[in-house]
């Protein structure tokens, strides 16, 4: 996971990657689908850090 100062940017799809390989998952199908995973786990971890710091 990359994090800037208060704020997840996204993950490091080489990891990613290499997990879902050791997961068993076809490496097309995690490339196709990881992207949109990334940008929903992205948005709500920096939605719960900011619920946080207002709370």
């Amino acid at each position: 996971m990359r994090v800037a100062p208060g704020a997840v940017i996204g993950w490091d799809m080489g990891a990613a990657l290499a997990l879902a390989q050791a997961l068993g998952v076809n490496a097309l199908i995690a490339a196709e689908l990881l992207p949109e995973v990334e940008a929903v786990m992205v948005r709500k971890l920096n939605e719960q850090m900011e619920g946080r710091r207002n709370g």
